[in-house]
């Protein structure tokens, strides 16, 4: 039982890491998210706004409203209450994947949860602690990389508030979990990272031997992969192996499909060096029209690796190839 009078009203750097810029992701420089077993009700407020170029975004404060929006943390156990205020002229909502919802914090138009133009709506989502009911079963927790996303504008899918940017990233951790040093999310929507297009897709940055948490979601209607060049890591919850013995497979490529999400963690440069690293959609005719951006390792000290500058340099020029309309191909 959530003892609802223990109320913590979440700091940026307590539970949610710095909020995406509109070409990028977000960056956590070496903060912890501070475990506080005491606050089992953490408590946010998010202000979703319209952005230039017809966009809209969630955003920490009035006038940071990002695309993506800000990657939101909480640890299995916890409750965490969402005061969205809608500051646009269009009905939109906040729904999120991975945790517990009663219907009226569903975030869809089917059980009148959303928020009316100008409307201010609070959203409860529960998160769970994995049970062991014994001879070696447990129920699953909610630990996890997930993500949230707009269930209305439009019209009952949100399909609108999604095309446009009303998404970003849910992290339920267990604890005990590795803290990363940095943070990047990446949404594959349609043809787009972050709703752009090579060369104007986020560049990543860490400097080598930092560990990198990477929270990659999909959207839109095209089944996408997410590539990692120079960098692998273990297909697990967290991206890691849990024993010397554990059998689960190491890739540097996974599917990425619509409404899907995974997240991993890798320390940059490991065993390669640093340097300037592509992540694309590995279909390619898609990584062929811009879905393609980078990864920059800088050197420990933060400098510029040699022969780095020049390989941003030859990005910028990237070739985007002509849009073709017929998809078909990859509906399966």
């Amino acid at each position: 039982m959530v003892e609802r009078a223990q109320k913590s009203r979440l700091s940026r750097r307590s539970v949610l890491v710095a909020p995406a810029a509109v070409a990028g992701g977000a960056v956590l420089t070496g903060v912890a998210m501070a475990p506080d077993s005491a606050a089992a009700v953490r408590q946010i407020t998010l202000y979703a706004e319209p952005l230039p170029g017809g966009f809209f975004g969630y955003g920490l404060a009035p006038g940071e409203a990002t695309v993506p929006g800000p990657l939101l943390e909480i640890y299995e156990g916890e409750t965490l209450e969402i005061e969205l205020v809608n500051n646009t002229d269009q009905r939109l909502s906040i729904h999120p994947h991975g945790v517990d919802y009663d219907v009226n914090s569903d975030g869809s138009p089917l059980n009148a949860s959303f928020n009316a133009p100008g409307e201010t709506r609070t959203y409860v989502w529960r998160t769970r602690k994995q049970v062991d009911i014994g001879s070696g079963r447990f129920m699953p927790g909610s630990a996890g990389y997930w993500h949230y996303h707009d269930h209305a504008m439009g019209n009952d899918h949100g399909t609108v508030g999604i095309q446009k940017g009303l998404y970003g990233g849910l992290i339920v951790r267990r604890r005990g979990d590795l803290i990363p040093d940095r943070q990047f999310t990446v949404v594959f929507n349609e043809m787009l990272i972050n709703n752009k297009k090579a060369p104007d897709t986020p560049m990543f940055e860490a400097r080598q031997g930092e560990r990198v948490e990477f929270v990659c979601i999909g959207h839109g209607n095209l089944p996408h992969t997410f590539h990692l060049h120079a960098h692998r890591w273990a297909d697990t919850r967290t991206g890691m192996l849990t024993g010397a013995n554990d059998p689960s497979p190491v890739i540097d490529n996974k599917n990425l499909d619509p409404g899907s999400s995974f997240g991993f963690q890798v320390l940059a440069g490991e065993g390669v060096g640093p340097g300037v690293w592509m992540y694309h959609c590995h279909v390619q005719m898609h990584s062929d029209q811009g879905m393609v951006g980078l990864f920059l390792v800088r050197n420990p000290d933060g400098g510029m690796p040699a022969g780095a500058q020049a390989a941003i340099d030859r990005f910028h020029q990237h070739h985007v190839a002509a849009t073709q309309s017929d998809h078909s191909n990859h509906h399966g």
